[in-house]
């Protein structure tokens, strides 16, 4: 009620619906002088009496007279009845192919609220549904249409979404029959097409290729039509690129039927004898293989549509078995494809560009976590994509673990309600259901530009895969699917009692159906296996051409100047303010530190026309307070990149704080990539041991996608590392885990020194990102040594220097080549630590310090430059401060090995093997990291 409303417009009439009924309940309450009821209330009873029923839309059995409390109790019950099946409707719906609807709840029986028929339709219709068809011409048909439209094979779960103009929106749609608008006889027709030739595939599938995994879709059938319908909605509203992500279920129909991918291709897979060619005419593109290749469903396609003047690329996305982690990759796909990066400032994002659609199954969706992950990026800034369409492909059984295995939750769905995504289940036997609930899904998404889900509720007619018997664990399921009908069979009985197709007609669709394949299996069922013949590049571990990434000192210094210039009546923070005002002077007369570098770096870059988008948490500000690219005014809090105001740039800059998330932001941003390779994407770790959880995507995407799919990244993570006596947790990015993997030119491996060679580092990787040798970029970055001045440089680093893979100690360079007899080699911040651990009381004239700066690919012509200057080495020394069994040296002992003269043995120096990073205590660590610095440089044996 509002309060502020004048007695003069405190009529009755201003009350309908479930105001009117509250309004009725309280004066109930009002008359046994209840406590519960409003003092302002109270003086509107005194001064209008009992509230009054008004006619509305004409349908009016109670008039516009007084109605005794009783009455006005009976329509508040009947009211809360009918938001009763708002909300509980679903628990009643139809919507399992198996299985018939249990018991009514007494909260959707009238008899509960104490109404019969005669109350119920005393009651106006609009009072109950405003939104009911014409023919609802009463409060009891209003019921038994709410029953009808919430509890038959299509349920609807709206309670959880808050806005409330979405929920009334949601539920007009419902209520209206609007969602069925769109289900003429001709498309219910071509949906039984559709159908068919969905079941006769897999069936051919089956009966041709026995015993061969396949994930068939069948008792989930239904799916195929409905993302074609998604991919049409999405073609008509113009979009430019349909992203889909999807696991192993139904894949081959989808990528028969949807991308239209040919018969004779997929075939020729189950053969082993693929044809990697085919031509345009065949309306798809051939599939991504990369060196080592991939199982037939993981692999991806595209295919283009031309509608109008629309052109649409249809993409589904590779995708390992490590189920939803396409997800995150998938939305990274569609949130480049709808930006804007050829303009200064933030990229401009056009949602209609392009369409995001992912398919789950029903026990990963509550079982990954990785699916949370993505769904609490639907509305944040840096990663929205204008509304996900979501699919769970609900067949019940996760492997072989059913429902009450495995997980907490009624519906494998409930987990999107904590991001108030609406959720409708719907029955995968009712073609007609599936189909209204993609169209109110996509209506949904191009109104209010969020996630939709759909459970689509089926079964599994085979096992997890063609080669199990599913009924060793669940044989009474099974005994149930085998005489069920398919949703084909069942829609073409209904399609033929409703007049829809003639008798013959569904006999005519399969044989045509069936007479497709044969023909298309006719084109491959002679050839030959191909012998299995992987196709790596010629060269394997080779470096990155030389690149001039140097920029002339009057652009870099205008740049600088730039950088510390804000906008009018802009007031920075003082005490920032006076750190950033330091550049100035440190450019020209000075060193440049790290966050230096990086701001002189990125600017240059989005200069030479690259984009660039950077993540992270903190990252704006950087988590070591050295960045400061995103700037926040002090007195109003408004926002401002010196970025954006750079007269030189040419492209966009993005910089976004992320979510405190690993695994679905590094998956997002290898999306981003992939989709935008002309972009210089970066992650940055918050701490280089919080990477660690987003393992799965460096280990099945940006280090194998090439391999298995030729798919190319850019990608740069940036990813803190360091032993500084901050403990377990906050010490090592574990090098070791990407150099396990590092391999077949995947990526580089890098442990920058120096501010100068990060600078150049950067600007290597935005210069090679339209090479076909660009490859992902894994950087180990400072935290103490990021104002340290040993590693910063003076501007001539800059306008005149390159990145450089060994770097000899400069303190060290200066002893007689001639008189050096050991040689240490190491690499990151331990090297920093030698040389600042030698002065006028360490006497170092007989070893040298090699620093390895780009540990992948292994930089053996630059490592043998340094051995050929020293001809009287005795000894040589691996030192590192991780423990032995981590950081560099598992992976860099056979190259050193190989490399050194055969004379040369290797000692190692530094932490024994440990299962934890790094000490707790950081007097211990003090302790334990002097011991590895006296060592390495022979303090102990008395050269000091």
């Amino acid at each position: 009620m509002d309060r502020n409303v004048s007695k003069a417009d405190k009529t009755w009439e201003t009350f309908h619906g479930p105001n009117l009924g509250y309004v009725m309940d309280m004066y109930e309450k009002y008359k046994n002088e209840s406590d519960e009821v409003d003092s302002d209330l109270k003086e509107w009873f005194q001064t209008y009496g009992a509230p009054s029923v008004e006619p509305l839309n004409g349908h009016a059995t109670a008039a516009s007279t007084e109605v005794s409390a009783s009455a006005m109790h009976k329509i508040g019950k009947a009211i809360k009845l009918a938001d009763n099946i708002r909300t509980f409707g679903h628990i009643l719906a139809d919507m399992h192919p198996l299985e018939t609807p249990g018991e009514e709840s007494p909260l959707l029986q009238p008899e509960e609220h104490g109404l019969d028929e005669e109350d119920l339709r005393s009651m106006p219709a609009d009072m109950l549904c405003k939104d009911a068809p014409s023919y609802v011409e009463d409060g009891y048909e209003a019921i038994l249409h709410l029953k009808q439209m919430y509890t038959k094979t299509i349920a609807f779960e709206f309670d959880h979404v808050y806005d409330l103009e979405e929920r009334h929106w949601l539920n007009r749609m419902v209520e209206s029959g609007d969602i069925y608008e769109d289900l003429s006889n001709e498309k219910r027709r071509n949906l039984l097409e559709r159908l068919t030739a969905t079941e006769k595939f897999e069936q051919f599938l089956h009966k041709n290729f026995v015993g061969q995994k396949r994930f068939s879709v069948e008792g989930l059938d239904s799916m195929v039509p409905m993302l074609e319908e998604m991919v049409q909605h999405f073609t008509q509203e113009g979009a430019k690129h349909v992203m889909l992500g999807m696991a192993h279920r139904g894949r081959l129909s989808t990528l028969a039927h949807v991308l239209g991918k040919p018969y004779s291709l997929i075939f020729s897979e189950f053969m082993n004898a693929p044809n990697r060619e085919v031509s345009p005419s065949e309306g798809a593109s051939t599939l991504n293989y990369g060196w080592t290749g991939d199982v037939k469903y993981h692999l991806g396609a595209n295919r283009k549509f031309n509608q109008a003047s629309t052109h649409t690329t249809v993409s589904v996305a590779n995708n390992p078995s490590h189920l939803e982690f396409v997800n995150p990759v998938v939305a990274g796909y569609a949130r480049a494809a709808q930006e804007d990066r050829d303009k200064t400032g933030f990229p401009d994002v056009e949602l209609n560009k392009a369409g995001a659609i992912l398919v789950h199954g029903d026990a990963a969706f509550p079982g990954e976590g990785i699916v949370a992950e993505t769904l609490n990026l639907s509305r944040l800034k840096g990663y929205q994509t204008g509304g996900t369409l979501h699919i769970i492909a609900n067949n019940l059984l996760g492997f072989t673990t059913e429902s009450h295995d495995s997980r907490s939750t009624t519906y494998s769905s409930d987990l999107a309600k904590g991001f108030e995504i609406p959720i409708i289940h719907v029955n995968a036997d009712d073609p007609d259901a599936c189909i209204a609930a993609v169209h109110l899904a996509c209506e949904y998404r191009s109104r209010f530009h969020k996630d939709f889900l759909i459970d689509l509720v089926g079964y599994r007619r085979y096992g997890h895969n063609e080669m199990d018997e599913p009924a060793a664990t669940q044989p009474q399921l099974y005994d149930t699917i085998r005489s069920h009908e398919t949703a084909r069979a069942i829609y073409a009985d209904k399609l033929q009692q409703e007049g829809i197709v003639e008798e013959d007609q569904p006999k005519a669709m399969q044989e045509e159906a069936q007479e497709k394949l044969e023909k298309e299996y006719e084109k491959v069922s002679g050839r030959s296996a191909t012998p299995g013949k992987a196709e790596p590049p010629e060269v394997i571990e080779k470096g990155l051409p030389d690149i001039d990434t140097t920029v002339d000192y009057e652009t870099l210094k205008q740049i600088n100047e730039e950088l510390l210039q804000f906008p009018e009546g802009f007031t920075v923070f003082p005490k920032l303010k006076r750190i950033l005002n330091r550049r100035e002077t440190a450019f020209t007369e000075g060193k440049i530190d790290w966050g230096h570098a990086e701001a002189l770096a990125f600017a240059s870059i989005i200069s030479d026309g690259t984009p660039i988008r950077m993540t992270g948490q903190d990252s704006e500000r950087g988590t070591f307070n050295h960045r400061h690219l995103i700037l926040h005014d002090a007195e109003t809090g408004d926002n401002h990149s010196p970025m954006h105001t750079l007269s030189t740039a040419k492209a966009s800059f993005a910089l976004h704080n992320s979510p405190l998330s690993e695994a679905a932001v590094v998956g997002f941003e290898y999306g981003y990539n992939v989709q935008a390779p002309d972009t210089l994407v970066l992650w940055e770790a918050q701490y280089g041991d919080f990477n660690n959880a987003a393992q799965v995507i460096y280990d099945q995407f940006i280090s194998a996608g090439r391999a298995k799919w030729g798919q190319k990244s850019g990608i740069v993570l940036l990813l803190p590392h360091g032993h500084e006596g901050a403990g377990p947790e906050h010490s090592s990015a574990r090098l070791e885990r990407f150099l396990s993997l590092a391999a077949e030119n995947n990526w580089n491996v890098v442990n920058a020194t120096n501010t100068s060679q990060y600078f150049h580092l950067l600007r290597r990787q935005a210069a090679s990102l339209n090479m076909d040798e660009v490859r992902p970029l894994v950087l180990m970055t400072p935290k103490s040594l990021l104002r340290n001045q040993t590693i910063a440089d003076t501007n001539e680093a800059f306008t005149d220097g390159t990145f450089s893979a060994v770097i000899e100690d400069p303190k060290t360079a200066e002893n007689n080549d001639d008189d050096v007899e050991t040689l240490i080699f190491c690499s990151g911040k331990i090297s920093i630590d030698l040389h600042e651990s030698i002065d006028e009381n360490v006497n170092v004239d007989h070893l040298h310090i090699v620093r390895i700066e780009e540990l992948y690919p292994y930089p053996k012509e630059d490592i043998q430059a340094v051995l050929s200057k020293y001809k009287n080495v005795k000894r040589a020394k691996w030192v590192q401060e991780e423990p032995k069994n981590m950081g560099a040296w598992g992976y860099i002992e056979p190259y050193l090995r190989e490399t050194l003269p055969e004379k040369l043995d290797i000692e190692y120096i530094g932490r024994r093997r440990r299962s934890s990073p790094s000490e707790g205590d950081p007097n211990v660590h003090k302790h334990e990291q002097q011991r590895i610095i006296d060592k390495a440089l022979g303090l102990k044996e008395g050269r000091n």
